[in-house]
């Protein structure tokens, strides 16, 4: 897709990974919604971006787990800018670590992590049909072909958003609704060492598990990949070329690839 004067919503655009794909965005032309569950920072990203590229951008604080949340940002960026061409679900959070979550954990993180995209999809996707062209892209996590370390509920919400974002490539790839899923390991935001201030073991080898296994790239980085994507209609987006190899292997022997998670965990349980 040529992304140049399209209509963009990027969720957790206030910082990261969502920051970077807004301003990434704007710079191609688009006109985008940032929504962030903090309205300042969308508020700052957004006057940022406009003061390089006038007018691109609107923001506003949203809950985008929730269905009437997601619908006002369509509805502002339809009557700020016009149809929604692209969605970017990227906001999400790192979930506990172990079998300590709670209850309410796991509810927050499948409702973010996993609920936020079905919730967009099922908005977004009759439109994208009548039109005949669409575009969803997930921010999954290496932990989506992989695994995490650490967090259970970060681990399971991000297979369940590669797996959802599959399924809306199967069912709908033919009928005008592109698909990415976006599935970098480490990148330098908040998220990434939400797991060392945990005070956690099991949440500082999160942490370390990540930043031990590859490059941690910068999140502008991250952006050039997903655009570059979008452009070449690419469904698996990896910034870091590593996983694919891993994810291979891990296919290729399940068991070996489980016995060496479970000796990696251990060393990095060692140096908590």
């Amino acid at each position: 897709m040529n992304v140049a004067r399209r209509v963009a919503i990027v969720t957790g655009g206030g910082g990261g990974i969502g920051s970077a794909l807004v301003t990434r965005l704007a710079r191609e032309g688009v006109r985008v919604v940032v929504a962030d569950l903090d309205a300042e920072t969308a508020r700052v990203v957004s006057e940022t971006v406009n003061a390089g590229h006038p007018g691109s951008t609107v923001s506003a604080g949203a809950d985008v787990s929730d269905t009437e949340q997601i619908q006002q940002l369509v509805d502002l960026a339809e009557s700020t800018f016009g149809p929604v061409d692209l969605y970017f679900a990227n906001a999400g959070i790192a979930g506990a670590p172990g079998l300590d979550a709670s209850e309410p954990d796991w509810d927050l993180s499948i409702d973010v992590n996993l609920r936020a995209h079905i919730r967009a999809a099922k908005l977004l996707v009759p439109r994208w049909l009548e039109r005949g062209e669409g575009y969803f892209v997930s921010t999954a996590s290496a932990a989506g072909l992989l695994t995490q370390i650490g967090s259970a509920t970060y681990a399971v919400t991000k297979h369940a958003a590669v797996s959802f974002a599959e399924w809306l490539s199967v069912t709908y790839g033919d009928r005008g609704v592109r698909v990415s899923c976006l599935c970098p390991m480490g990148v330098n935001t908040r998220l990434l060492f939400s797991g060392r201030e945990s005070g956690d073991a099991l949440g500082r080898a999160a942490t370390r598990a990540v930043t031990s296994a590859g490059d941690v790239l910068e999140p502008a980085d991250v952006a050039d990949s997903v655009l570059a994507a979008i452009e070449d209609e690419r469904f698996l987006i990896l910034p870091h070329e590593d996983v694919l190899a891993m994810y291979r292997q891990k296919g290729s022997d399940y068991d070996r690839w489980l016995r060496g998670m479970r000796r990696y965990q251990s060393s990095l349980l060692a140096q908590a």
